[in-house]
């Protein structure tokens, strides 16, 4: 059984006292979206134009979305311009919004981002052993839950790299019983485990494993996450879906869409010789809102916002 000790509690405690949480609960959106047969698109951005777009996006169809940002990001971009973006960017958003850290294997990105009331952490400890991730999750759990912050676990790695995070080896994988077990003893809201897919595109075709999914949520309630979505057909979203997955992570996808959107744009502007920057921010956030909304059709979470789904709070 994994202790916490007193120290981190009373750290929590003090922290409790000094935070807001920032909008809705992730594990909230998640679990509505796993009873009601669909899955929230959790969506990886980059700086204010990718923002925008991907709540836009969620806008405009009445979805539930989960804004996500990197470590890389993180520390490229901080935390205090990232969050003050977000509360901007989503003020007088309807549709329900969480704001995530993806992939954090280090933890003193996880106290820059708890400190600043973000909706939840992925701890990724998929990088230790059995122990050490364990212990190290159920710290991270107390920390976060004392400041209302949800926890996504990965102590099995999943394969590929984002973002400088990840490895193309297998180097820790469980049986379900084992995750399940540690999921119960550490307090984890969310569980992210291999699921056949990787992140980044695939290079061969992947094994997907529904069959998984389905037979780990059998010994959980925790909400199931699917990482490396990106390349999937919407056949192989509903498969995993349909076996309880309501959390579905999509980062490749907004990379190629803004990248290959500014380099056409950069291509006419060459050609034309004008050069207007905020004509490439809005080719580029057109084409992010677009690959979004597919992927909302496809998760079946168009219309889903206002059903339940959480309430947002006051930012202060």
């Amino acid at each position: 059984m994994t202790c916490i000790s007193g120290e981190m509690r009373r750290w929590g405690d003090v922290q409790r006292k000094r935070l807001t949480k920032m909008v809705v609960s992730t594990a909230k959106l998640t679990e509505k979206a796993r009873d009601d047969g669909y899955a929230v698109p959790a969506v990886n951005v980059f700086d204010e134009v990718s923002m925008r777009a991907v709540v836009d996006a969620a806008e405009d169809a009445r979805s539930p979305m989960i804004v996500q940002v990197s470590v890389k990001t993180v520390r490229t971009v901080g935390t205090a311009l990232l969050t003050a973006t977000f509360k901007a960017v989503t003020r007088d958003v309807k549709a329900p919004i969480a704001l995530h850290l993806d992939h954090c294997p280090d933890r003193s990105i996880i106290d820059e981002v708890v400190a600043a009331g973000w909706s939840s952490v992925l701890f990724d400890a998929s990088d230790r052993d059995l122990g050490e991730a364990e212990r190290e999750t159920a710290e991270v759990v107390a920390q976060a839950h004392a400041a209302g912050v949800d926890v996504e676990s990965e102590i099995e790695n999943i394969l590929g790299v984002e973002d400088g995070i990840g490895s193309d080896e297998a180097k820790h994988s469980y049986s379900i019983e084992q995750l399940a077990a540690v999921a119960r003893r550490t307090g984890a809201d969310l569980l992210a485990p291999q699921l056949g897919t990787s992140h980044g595109a695939f290079k061969t075709p992947p094994a997907l494993l529904p069959e998984r999914a389905l037979a780990l949520g059998k010994l959980t309630d925790r909400p199931i996450v699917l990482h490396g979505g990106t390349g999937l057909t919407a056949k192989d979203f509903r498969s995993f879906i349909d076996a309880g997955v309501s959390k579905i992570n999509i980062s490749t996808a907004v990379k190629h869409a803004y990248m290959k959107a500014a380099a056409e744009h950069l291509d006419e502007a060459r050609r034309l010789d004008k050069w207007d920057p905020p004509s490439l921010f809005k080719a580029a956030s057109s084409a992010i809102r677009e690959e979004i909304k597919e992927h909302i059709e496809w998760f079946g979470a168009a219309g889903q916002a206002g059903k339940g789904v959480g309430e947002k709070v006051n930012q202060r």
